[in-house]
């Protein structure tokens, strides 16, 4: 049987650091799906087709990845429907962990069979964050040490170099 997970998140943009968590993960399992997620609730810099199109250019090297939506669905029923066991997550700092910790056990009421695994991120990425990168881009910062070039591309389209 294999070991498929899935690591959620809106990845609005995908950054360095979260492809540090993924390029690991993906030696852990042997299949990673990443579910970008569209939150209705927070207003995105990117669409969930841009987020998806430019994750599918970032992650075509890396032979066990996929991308998939994740639309009007609870994660913990995607993973019920799909018979996915695991969840995959990054940790940066003391502060992600109240939040990570509510969401683990509120999954765990919701589908008992799911495990989540943390993967810390890495010394050069620990700071790292989407909505950090978005403010960097959207003040005209340069933002190309914090994302992969497909991304560094789509942010000088979004908002102009």
């Amino acid at each position: 049987m294999q070991r498929i997970a899935v690591y959620p998140g809106t990845f609005d943009p995908i950054t360095n650091g979260h492809l540090d968590i993924l390029k690991r993960s993906a030696k852990i399992f042997d299949r990673v799906i990443v579910l970008v997620a569209e939150r209705s609730e927070k207003s995105t810099m990117f669409s969930l087709e841009e987020r998806i199109d430019v994750i599918k250019k970032v992650i075509k090297k890396i032979k066990n990845v996929s991308v998939e939506p994740l639309q009007d669905e609870l994660l913990s029923d995607f993973l019920l429907r799909r018979g996915i066991h695991f969840i995959v997550r990054g940790l940066r700092a003391v502060s992600d962990f109240d939040y990570e910790l509510q969401m683990v056990l509120l999954n765990r009421e919701l589908n008992p069979e799911m495990e989540t695994v943390f993967i810390m991120g890495g010394k050069e990425t620990i700071f790292l964050s989407s909505s950090i990168v978005r403010e960097i881009a959207l003040n005209k910062g340069d933002t190309s040490k914090f994302v992969p070039n497909e991304v560094l591309a789509m942010i000088k389209k979004k908002i102009g170099d």
